[in-house]
């Protein structure tokens, strides 16, 4: 990771577990449905908000703190 990458994170991450969604636009929204309908998570809301993955060109991103 980078220093400027890490400097983005608004909020210290602590000790919470995290899971890192990274791919296209299509693979990310797949992959949180998939999760919500085998009811690994309770809502997509648990998701952060979908955004461009800043160290690959035309990947986006979603994390989910658990």
């Amino acid at each position: 990771m980078s220093t400027e990458f890490n400097e983005r994170l608004s909020e210290p991450f602590g000790h919470q577990a995290q899971i890192w969604i990274v791919g296209t636009r299509e693979q990310v929204n797949h992959i949180i449905s998939e999760m919500y309908v085998r009811q690994m998570i309770t809502d997509r809301s648990q998701f952060s908000p979908m955004v461009p993955a800043p160290f690959a060109q035309g990947k986006f991103m979603s994390v989910l703190m658990r």
